[in-house]
């Protein structure tokens, strides 16, 4: 079984550590990404080594640490902190981002410092036993599938991959054809329904667009998470609802 279905945290930020972790067991879902934005701060280490227990407690496993590094802007040292909480929270892998402007926005400098500040922060957490994914975004230099290969490829380092979800108004065939330009290199998935623009529905409405993604993704044979993320109105109540829709489309049990 390549896939495994989980949970951004930061889905239902307005909910604490054990009623984020209620619902995902109430779910049936499998793992968790903890967010650095309100429930594991970067550097906050009795938190990270809370959270780790009190996930491994429900039988979830940690997925990943969802950090707002971004490479190549801003403090550098900053990362120790979030190499720090991720170690202690248990997770293999910190998400990061490319930079704070698009490709087109950004200088030859700029994508220099982008690249060199990852292969910095790749080195201190491959030494942790820790891999790095690029969060797959607008507005930074994962901004395209096309430029996101070639960043990796720029970057060259074992430890660095990439996330993969649906860019904002992209029809299903285009967005489907850059998940295959990046699959060799997809650590984990967002999964969401957003049409138009940032517009929340339930993920059955892009049905077609996740049942042709997730069958790519487990005839390519790797493991992945696939992580719900932005449920409509960030209603923990639906979590299930969506849950069960997502598994539908993977062909996968419901985790008991």
């Amino acid at each position: 079984m390549t896939l495994r279905l989980g949970l951004c945290s930061v889905t239902l930020r307005h909910l604490d550590v054990p009623r984020v972790l209620a619902a995902a067991v109430e779910a049936g879902l499998e793992c968790v990404e903890w967010g650095a934005d309100i429930h594991v701060p970067a550097g906050d280490e009795a938190v990270a080594a809370d959270v780790r227990a009190a996930t491994e407690k429900t039988g979830l496993a940690v997925a990943s640490y969802g950090s707002y590094y971004r490479a190549g802007h801003g403090d550098p040292a900053a990362f120790d902190d979030v190499l720090r909480s991720a170690v202690l929270l248990g997770a293999p892998r910190i998400r990061i981002w490319a930079g704070a402007t698009g490709t087109d926005e950004t200088s030859p400098d700029g994508r220099a410092a982008v690249i060199r500040d990852t292969r910095r922060v790749a080195d201190l957490a491959a030494a942790r036993g820790v891999h790095l994914a690029y969060e797959f975004h607008r507005n930074t230099l994962t901004d395209g599938a096309d430029r996101t290969l070639g960043l990796l490829s720029d970057v060259g380092h074992s430890h660095v991959r990439t996330y993969w979800q649906p860019p904002l108004d992209m029809p299903d065939a285009e967005a489907l054809g850059g998940l295959d330009t990046l699959i060799d290199q997809v650590a984990a998935v967002h999964a969401f329904s957003w049409w138009p623009g940032t517009t929340r529905h339930p993920l059955p409405v892009r049905a077609d667009l996740w049942r042709a993604a997730l069958a790519r993704l487990r005839a390519h044979g790797h493991p992945r998470d696939v992580l719900l993320e932005f449920v409509p109105d960030n209603d923990e109540r639906v979590l299930t609802r969506e849950a069960r829709s997502l598994r539908s489309l993977t062909d996968l049990p419901r985790k008991e």
